[in-house]
């Protein structure tokens, strides 16, 4: 069962409704994050932007020495409740 259809069930309305309640939520998330904003969920967790430093690597194929720039990239921390949950 896909997420909308979940939400759709718990708080009935529309299935329309329930996707835009959806979308809201991970809009929210992406334009905050979009912002270097942490974005915390009560019991659920977090989710924040981390960045990578840069450096150098190796091309597995040739084994020519590569550099790798930074990187900015969205991580997501499980709180306490979703992993005693999923345990």
């Amino acid at each position: 069962m896909g997420l909308v259809d979940a939400v759709y069930e718990k708080i009935g309305g529309t299935k329309k409704a329930a996707e835009d309640a959806v979308d809201m939520v991970f809009d929210t998330i992406t334009a905050s994050l979009a912002k270097g904003e942490e974005v915390a969920v009560s019991g659920f967790g977090s989710f924040v932007v981390k960045k990578r430093a840069a450096r150098m690597g190796v091309n597995p194929r040739s084994g020519e020495k590569i550099q790798i720039a930074e990187t900015t990239t969205p991580k997501f921390k499980a709180g306490k409740a979703l992993k005693m949950a999923v345990k």
